[in-house]
């Protein structure tokens, strides 16, 4: 299905598709990036003011779909689908272009986060800068000039899908996942940068770690960001790695 805003500036294509018993997700053909998380926040919230809670208490939004779990099995899967669709279309049609912009960005924040790119925060800095064919204050360099976009959460609790990672850094995974990643470690994994908010397995490259807490479920809100923030990294020394860390704790 497309659907074409009234005043053309903006255009949106999905498709709805039964997820096991009680879900469906709406997979989204539009090319990743901050117009299409945009939209896909508004539709959440709008099917979210127009369904009772109780009835479909989760909708996790992604990079290209929003999936809606139902506390109940779709027995009308068709009316259910018709459904969902015309609140997408409502939702769409009945914006402006600026409207749009305005209802999410208003609450955009810019978040700064400290990143030690030393040892021993950065096991991984020298391979990937070798496999890369660039020095590590390049890659340091280019890591902290770009602004990356908050897209969704998920993985770990707390954990940040950002896009805008400078092309040059891309390189995929490892082949072998460490076993422990520290909690804050800063990686690379394929087209994306992102940090580990507690200690897990993972596959990414580690280039650095931040003393910062990125999730804490005793907090009202216990993440440090949400989508459509925007992240900015800056260098930080040991020391200042330490002296961070010591206060975060207290």
């Amino acid at each position: 299905m497309s659907i074409e805003s009234l005043d053309n500036k903006f255009d949106i294509e999905f498709e709805i598709g039964q997820n096991g018993d009680s879900a469906i997700t709406l997979n989204f053909k539009n090319e990743i990036g901050e117009t299409l998380t945009k939209n896909i926040l508004l539709i959440k919230d709008s099917i979210a003011d127009l369904i009772n809670s109780a009835k479909l208490p989760d909708i996790i939004p992604a990079y290209q779909s929003l999936t809606l779990y139902y506390t109940e099995p779709l027995d009308d899967i068709e009316k259910i689908k018709n459904q969902i669709s015309d609140i997408v279309k409502n939702t769409l049609l009945s914006i402006t272009k600026s409207q749009q912009n305005k209802s999410k960005t208003s609450t955009k924040k810019i978040i700064r986060i400290p990143v030690c790119y030393e040892a021993p925060f950065a096991p991984d800095l020298n391979t990937l800068a070798s496999f890369l064919a660039i020095t590590t204050k390049e890659l340091i360099e280019k890591h902290t000039n770009g602004n990356y976009l908050v897209h969704m959460l998920g993985f770990l609790p707390g954990f940040l899908y950002l896009g805008g990672l400078d092309e040059s850094l891309h390189y995929p995974r490892k082949n072998t996942p460490a076993i422990n990643i520290a909690k804050g470690s800063v990686g690379i994994g394929g087209q994306q940068t992102g940090i580990y908010p507690i200690e897990s397995p993972g596959g990414w490259h580690i280039i650095g770690r931040t003393p910062l807490t990125l999730f804490d479920a005793n907090k009202s809100k216990p993440t440090i960001a949400e989508p459509l923030d925007e992240i900015k990294f800056y260098a930080i020394s040991s020391k200042e790695f330490i002296q961070l860390e010591s206060q975060a704790r207290n």
